[in-house]
């Protein structure tokens, strides 16, 4: 009998995550044609700079294949999900700059490849290392999770309580970050304290990570909080494709989220809104 885990990294359809403490489904028509009330694309993993990559081909695919898909398809933003260079802190602003012209609102976080301090990382994105943003009722949580020596970190705790707090009656709470905080991968961690915190919030719609390139599928932490890989959009290794994840929030409440393989969808799922924990 195929299990839960087996049976998503089967699925090449569409993720629907829907209001009512339901697992993800396969998508249908009726999901897609639900009308899209807030969208944004995640990608990661891009290694600007690494040694016989085309790392600047990359982004240029990616543009392309993006502005193919949100040309009938709008946005709110895209979040560059940590590695945006390989190492070299001298790769960081031409990276960023270059990247900033795919959307007119550009996120990033930063991945254990990305050696480069607090301050520079300000000049660069324009926002710092921990940083929240709201848009309407919708909050978007993007976390460090590495060193400028690239070790490995669990998620701010402290931070994310305080941000959790304040942002505790937004209708959804979306969470962006590199480094896998469950033992699910390789190169995850077990970052028990930030598990046990995001239980805590039933507004926490999705986790996204980047970091574990082979992965471009979900997992769920007790049942209730889906993470999302999306592959990677450049680097060496990973996935056989370079391509970004779309997120769609519905008017039922329901998110709906694919991987785009770059121009056709993949992984089409519906998503539920997990229960509170009694």
């Amino acid at each position: 009998m195929m299990n839960r885990r087996e049976f998503f990294r089967g699925i090449s359809a569409a993720i629907v995550i829907q209001a009512a403490g339901r697992i993800a489904t396969a998508a249908t028509r009726k999901d897609f044609q639900r009308k899209t009330v807030f969208r944004f694309a995640i990608g990661s993993d891009w290694h600007y700079g690494e040694p016989g990559t085309q790392y600047e081909q990359f982004y240029h695919d990616l543009e392309k294949a993006f502005r193919t898909y949100e040309k009938e398809n709008p946005c709110s933003f895209f979040v560059l999900n940590g590695d945006v260079i390989h190492n070299d802190p001298a790769f960081m602003t031409p990276a960023s700059t270059l990247f900033k012209q795919i959307h007119p609102r550009v996120f990033a976080t930063r991945g254990n490849h990305d050696h480069v301090t607090a301050e520079a990382w300000q000049q660069a994105w324009g926002h710092p290392l921990n940083h929240d943003v709201v848009m309407g009722n919708n909050v978007i949580l993007l976390g460090d999770t590495a060193d400028i020596e690239g070790n490995y970190l669990s998620p701010d705790v402290a931070w994310f309580r305080e941000k959790l707090e304040q942002h505790k009656k937004a209708a959804n709470i979306f969470i962006v970050i590199h480094i896998t905080p469950v033992k699910w991968t390789k190169h995850g961690i077990d970052a028990q304290e930030f598990q046990t915190l995001i239980k805590q919030y039933p507004n926490i719609r999705a986790v996204f990570n980047g970091h574990d390139h082979q992965e471009d599928s979900v997992k769920y932490l007790d049942e209730k909080i889906p993470f999302l890989w999306d592959g990677h959009v450049g680097g060496s290794w990973g996935v056989d494709y370079h391509g970004f994840r779309v997120v769609e929030l519905k008017d039922d409440g329901s998110l709906l989220s694919f991987v785009m393989n770059p121009y056709q969808k993949q992984g089409e799922l519906t998503f539920k809104r997990a229960k509170a924990n009694k």
